[in-house]
């Protein structure tokens, strides 16, 4: 937080009791009224500092256009929308169609990359996974186009079922498998389609 003098944190504060109280951001003259400045030179001077120290902000050319600036503000641009496409067992296949299901926002520095257009999210229903640490509800993220190396895990269409497992070639042949005891290798008997290489994982509180 920037140091402010005790001029500048009262013109501050004042701005941010009009702005709580629901009314219009104060001009210079309501300003310089409210501080017994001589004229509007002093008041602007005061704004024109706090500007320059980042905690107020406006719009050239704009009238009220001034607002106090958030400490998180400079940070938004890191905040990303990650389309999630309904759910995918981590279990045995399923036939269950996608449906869209909204988006989740979330930072890029919590998810350690840049999500692209060719980024999507599901939702796992299932505990074939916990071995790779991915539980029932949590949120798998994925990213569409890259061809998966042996051993990454993978959003895929088997035999036209979808499902969430690790992607393991063997022989030269390519097959699933389950990082849980409980569940068999998945081996294609038709098609083997990768839909998405998983990126990351969200998991929300129970």
């Amino acid at each position: 937080m920037p140091i402010l003098t005790p001029a500048q944190q009262r013109v501050l504060d004042f701005i941010q009791s009009e702005v709580h109280a629901g009314r219009p951001i104060p001009t210079l003259r309501e300003i310089a009224a409210r501080f017994g400045f001589r004229g509007h030179r002093a008041a602007a001077c005061h704004l024109e500092a706090l500007k320059r120290k980042g905690v107020i902000e406006s719009e050239p050319g704009k009238a009220r256009s001034l607002r106090v600036s958030s400490p998180l503000s400079k940070l938004r641009s890191r905040i990303v929308d990650i389309p999630l496409y309904g759910t995918i067992p981590a279990g045995f296949s399923s036939e269950r169609e996608q449906q869209p299901d909204g988006c989740i926002s979330v930072d890029i520095g919590s998810i350690g990359f840049k999500p692209a257009r060719n980024t999507f999210a599901l939702r796992v229903m299932g505990d074939s996974m916990i071995g790779k640490h991915i539980c029932d509800g949590d949120i798998a993220v994925f990213e569409h186009g890259p061809t998966p190396r042996s051993g990454q895990i993978v959003a895929a269409l088997i035999d036209r079922k979808n499902t969430l497992k690790t992607f393991l070639v063997k022989n030269g042949k390519p097959f699933l498998k389950a990082e849980n005891p409980k569940f068999p290798d998945l081996i294609p008997t038709e098609e083997l389609v990768i839909q998405g290489v998983f990126r990351a994982l969200i998991r929300k509180a129970k």
